[in-house]
C-alpha cells in the first residue's frame, strides 16, 4: 500500500520492529493473545517438568572457600554441618562443672541423639569445650546426611534442645550452628519476602488506579507483569540446567519483573490514550503508540538487558543467576509489551476505560493534569520546566551540586558481608546466642576451617606440620583456642577448626584470618611436601566474596557503560545524547551510594528506617545497585528523550521539543516512578538489613532519577547544548541507523482535530 492510500485511510506509515509487531498484533489480535497465553503455559509447564537446579556451595564462587568444599566432595566426605548447644548458668557463680550443669549436658546429648539427625556428639568434658572463666560449656555435633538439606532437617533437633531448656530452670540452653542459623535466615528471608510480595502488587495496582482512573486500564500492566514473571519462572528452571539458579535470583527477578512489566505497559497505554484524547481513531492511536512508545520500550528493554548481563562478568554464581534471571524477565516483559499488549488494547477498544473512578478525573482536572483518558500535560511540571529553561545554568549548577554533595559520603563506603547481629540486630533470639558464644569463646561462633589434603595424612612430616599449625595458630595471636582437628585417614584429609580472635568484629576477624593464611600456614602446613590447605569458614567466605566483588567492579562497570553508550549512540544517532545519558545515570547512581553510606554506615537518620548500629554496606549491594539502577534509569531516559527527539523531528525548535517532551511524559514517568518507589520502599521496611539497604537504595535512586535528573538536569543540559544535542561526527556516521522516522507519523490525520490548541492541551501529530 502506498503513502497516499495509507494517509487516506488515516493509518500512519509503520517503521521498525515495534511498529510492525504492534500492527500485526492489532490485526491478528486473537492470534497474538493466544500465542502469548500458549507461551506462558508452555514455559511454566516445561520448566516444571524439567525441574530446577540451584547453585551448590562448591559452585558459589572461586577461591579458597570453593576449593575447600571441592576437596571434601571429591574425597566423598560430606561437608560437615556443625551445630553447638551452649549451656550456661544464669548465676555467674555457678560453673560448668556444677552438678546441675552436668545433668543438663547429659540431657542435651541424650535428646539430640534421640532425634536420629545428628552424629559425632561430643561432651564438653571430653573435648575440653569449657570457657576460660569456667562458666560456659559446649555440646558439639554434626547434622547427618546431605549438607544441602540440613536446614530442612534441623527442626527436630532445635525442638529437642528447647524441651531440655524447659526442664532445666536457671540455665541458658541454646543451639547455634550452620543449619540453625541458615534456618533462622531462611525463615526471616521467606517471611520478609512473602510480606513484600503480598504488598507490592496491591500497592502497584492502587497507584495505577489513580494514574488511569479506570479499573481495566490499571489491571493491564499488572496482568502483563505477572504473566511475564510466571513465564520467566518456567524459563529459569530450563536454563538452570546450564546456569544454576537460586532463591535470591527468584526474588530479584520478581522485583525487576514487576517494575519493568508495569513500566513498559504504562508507557504504551498512556501514549495510546493520549492519541485518542487528541482526536484520533483507535487504530491510528494504537499505531502511533506502537511506533513511538513501543520503540522506546524496545530500546529501554535492550539497554536494561545489557545492564543485567553485566552481572555475568562477576564470576560469582549467585550474581550470574540474578543477572540471567533479570535479563530474561526484562526480555519477556519487553516482548509482551510490543505484542500481546497492542492486541489486548485492540480487543478492548473503548472498554479499556471500564470501571472508571469519576473522583480521580475531578482531582486530575483540579490539578491541571488533563482528562483521565488523555494523560495530558502537568501544570506543576510545566511550571518547574519553565523555570529550568529560563535559567538553565543556575538549574544545572544547583541540581548537580546537590547530587554531588549527596554522593560524597560514598567515597568512604565500607562493604562487607553482614554478620548475624548486624543483619538482624536484637530482633531474633539466636542473635543473643551468637553474642553469648562469642563472648565465652571469642570467634567460636564463626571459626575458620582449614581443609588439609595430603598424599599421606599420617606421614610423620604432615603430622608434625598439623601439630605446629595448631600451636602457632594460638601463639601468633590469630586464635585463643581451642583449635580442634578431625582426621580422615582413609581420605588423607584433616579438618582443623580455628576460632578467630575478633569474633563478630569482621575487621578484626579478617586480620586474624590473614595471619593464618599469610604467616601461620606457609610456616607450617605448606612446608610439608604434597600438602594443600585452603581455609574456609564464614569470615573467609565474607572476605573472599568481598574481594571478588571489588575485583569485578571495573569489568562490570566498563561493560555496562560501554554497551549502554553504544546503544544510545545507535538509537538516537547523537554522540551528545549518548554521553549525557551515561553521565546523568552515573550521577544518579552516585547519589544513591551516598545516601546508603550516610544512613547505614554513618547512621545519619538511621533510626528513621530502623538501621542503627549496622556500620557497613552489604558487599554485594553496590554492584547490584549499579546494574539495576543503570538499567531502570534508562527506562525513563529513553522514554523522555525519544519524545523530545520525536518533537524535534516534527519541526519544533530544540527548546520547544524539550518543553514538550518533558512535560508530556511527566505524568507517565511520575506514575512509573511512584510505583517503583512504593514497591522498593516496602523492602526498606523489612527486618533484614540487607533487604532494607536494597529497598532504601533503590527507592532513593528512582526518586532522584525521576525528579532531579529527568525534571531538572536533563532539560537544563539539553537547553544549554541546544542544537549540539543532535551532533553526530562524520567519522561515526557509518554506524547503523536504529532511529525511527518520526516524521512518518505525520501521514496520519486526527479524526477530529481541535481548531485551536492551547499550551496545556495535548500535542497532536500534524498533517
Amino acid at each position: 500500500m502506498g503513502k497516499t492510500d495509507s494517509a487516506r485511510k488515516g493509518t500512519p506509515r509503520v517503521h521498525g520492529i515495534a511498529a510492525r509487531a504492534g500492527g500485526w498484533s492489532a490485526r491478528h489480535r486473537w492470534a497474538a493473545v493466544g500465542i502469548w497465553v500458549l507461551f506462558v503455559v508452555l514455559a511454566m509447564g516445561l520448566g516444571t517438568a524439567a525441574g530446577r537446579v540451584d547453585v551448590k556451595d562448591s559452585e558459589a564462587m572461586s577461591g579458597e572457600v570453593s576449593r575447600a568444599i571441592q576437596i571434601t566432595e571429591d574425597a566423598g566426605l560430606k561437608n560437615s554441618v556443625d551445630e553447638t548447644v551452649l549451656i550456661q548458668a544464669e548465676d555467674a557463680s555457678v560453673k560448668a562443672t556444677a552438678p546441675e550443669v552436668r545433668a543438663a549436658v547429659d540431657s542435651v546429648i541424650e535428646a539430640v541423639e534421640a532425634t536420629g539427625e545428628v552424629t559425632g556428639v561430643t561432651s564438653p568434658y571430653d573435648s575440653k569445650s569449657i570457657s576460660d572463666d569456667g562458666r560456659t560449656a559446649l555440646v558439639q555435633f554434626e547434622i547427618s546426611g546431605d549438607r544441602e538439606t540440613a536446614t530442612e532437617r534441623i527442626e527436630p533437633v532445635l525442638t529437642a534442645v528447647e524441651k531440655v531448656q524447659g526442664e532445666h530452670g536457671g540455665l541458658v540452653i541454646e543451639e547455634i550452628g550452620d543449619a540453625s542459623m541458615n534456618k533462622t535466615f531462611d525463615d526471616a528471608f521467606g517471611e520478609d519476602f512473602k510480606r513484600a510480595e503480598l504488598s507490592a502488587v496491591p500497592v502497584a495496582l492502587g497507584i495505577l488506579l489513580i494514574a488511569f482512573g479506570a479499573l481495566v486500564a490499571a489491571l493491564l500492566p499488572v496482568a502483563l507483569a505477572m504473566t511475564a514473571i510466571v513465564a520467566t519462572m518456567g524459563l529459569m528452571a530450563l536454563v538452570s540446567h546450564v546456569q544454576p539458579m537460586s532463591e535470591t535470583a527468584d526474588s530479584v527477578m520478581l522485583l525487576v519483573g514487576l517494575a519493568v512489566g508495569v513500566d513498559y505497559c504504562l508507557f504504551y497505554l498512556r501514549r495510546e490514550r493520549e492519541e485518542r484524547a487528541a482526536g484520533r481513531d483507535a487504530r491510528t492511536a494504537l499505531m502511533i503508540a506502537a511506533a513511538t512508545s513501543g520503540r522506546a520500550v524496545i530500546v529501554s528493554g535492550v539497554t536494561v538487558c545489557v545492564a543485567m548481563a553485566g552481572m555475568l562478568f562477576t564470576g560469582i554464581a549467585e550474581f550470574e543467576a540474578m543477572g540471567l534471571a533479570s535479563l530474561m524477565v526484562v526480555a519477556v516483559a519487553m516482548v509482551g509489551s510490543v505484542t500481546v499488549l497492542p492486541a489486548l488494547l485492540s480487543l478492548l477498544g473503548e472498554r479499556v476505560d471500564k470501571g472508571r473512578l469519576p473522583f480521580i478525573d475531578r482531582i486530575k482536572r483540579s490539578r491541571g493534569k488533563g482528562s483521565g483518558s488523555g494523560g495530558g500535560e502537568s501544570r506543576v511540571w510545566r511550571a518547574v520546566l519553565s523555570s529550568v529553561l529560563r535559567r538553565p545554568w543556575t538549574s544545572l549548577v544547583l541540581a548537580a551540586g546537590a547530587l554531588v554533595a549527596i554522593a560524597l559520603p560514598a567515597l568512604g563506603m565500607n562493604t562487607q558481608n553482614l554478620t548475624l547481629d548486624q543483619e538482624f540486630g536484637d530482633s531474633l533470639p539466636i542473635v543473643q546466642t551468637y553474642d553469648r558464644l562469642n563472648e565465652a569463646f571469642p570467634g567460636g561462633a564463626d571459626p575458620a576451617r582449614v581443609v588439609v589434603k595430603a598424599d599421606d595424612i599420617s606421614a610423620a612430616p604432615v603430622r608434625e606440620a598439623l601439630a605446629e599449625f595448631r600451636r602457632q595458630a594460638v601463639a601468633s595471636g590469630a586464635s585463643k583456642g581451642p583449635v580442634d582437628m578431625v582426621t580422615h585417614d582413609a581420605e588423607n584429609i584433616a579438618i582443623i577448626s580455628v576460632p578467630l580472635v575478633g569474633g563478630s568484629d569482621q575487621e578484626k576477624a579478617e586480620k586474624s584470618l590473614d595471619l593464618l593464611r599469610d604467616r601461620v600456614r606457609p610456616d607450617t602446613l605448606l612446608k610439608a611436601e604434597g600438602v594443600e590447605a585452603p581455609i574456609t569458614g564464614q569470615v573467609a567466605g565474607s572476605k573472599d566474596f568481598n574481594d571478588q566483588i571489588v575485583g569485578s567492579v571495573v569489568p562490570v562497570f566498563a561493560f555496562v557503560i560501554v554497551f549502554a553508550f553504544v546503544l544510545m549512540l545507535l538509537c538516537f544517532r547523537s554522540l551528545t545524547i549518548a554521553v549525557t545519558s551515561i553521565l546523568l545515570n552515573l550521577l544518579s547512581v552516585g547519589a544513591a551510594y551516598g545516601i546508603l553510606t550516610a544512613v547505614f554506615q554513618h547512621g545519619w537518620g538511621a533510626s528513621l528506617v530502623g538501621a542503627e548500629g549496622v556500620g557497613a554496606i552489604i558487599s554485594w549491594l553496590p554492584l547490584f545497585l549499579f546494574v539495576i539502577l543503570f538499567g531502570l534509569s534508562m527506562d525513563y531516559h529513553v522514554f523522555v528523550v525519544s519524545r523530545i527527539r520525536e518533537a524535534r523531528m516534527q519541526g519544533r525548535t530544540t527548546r520547544d521539543a524539550i518543553a514538550h517532551g518533558v512535560v508530556s511524559t511527566a505524568g507517565v514517568v511520575t506514575s512509573a516512578a511512584v510505583i517503583m518507589v512504593a514497591v522498593f520502599a516496602i523492602f526498606g521496611t523489612l527486618s533484614m538489613q540487607s533487604m532494607k539497604q536494597m529497598g532504601v537504595g533503590l527507592a532513593a535512586a528512582v526518586l532522584i532519577d525521576a525528579t532531579i535528573i529527568r525534571g531538572v538536569l536533563l532539560p537544563a543540559v539539553m537547553a544549554l547544548l541546544d542544537e549540539r544535542n543532535w551532533y553526530m561526527p562524520r567519522w561515526l556516521r557509518w554506524l547503523p541507523d536504529l532511529t525511527h522516522d518520526e516524521s512518518g507519523l505525520t501521514d496520519a490525520a486526527p479524526a477530529a482535530a481541535p481548531a485551536v490548541r492551547g499550551d496545556d492541551e495535548p500535542d497532536r501529530v500534524t498533517v
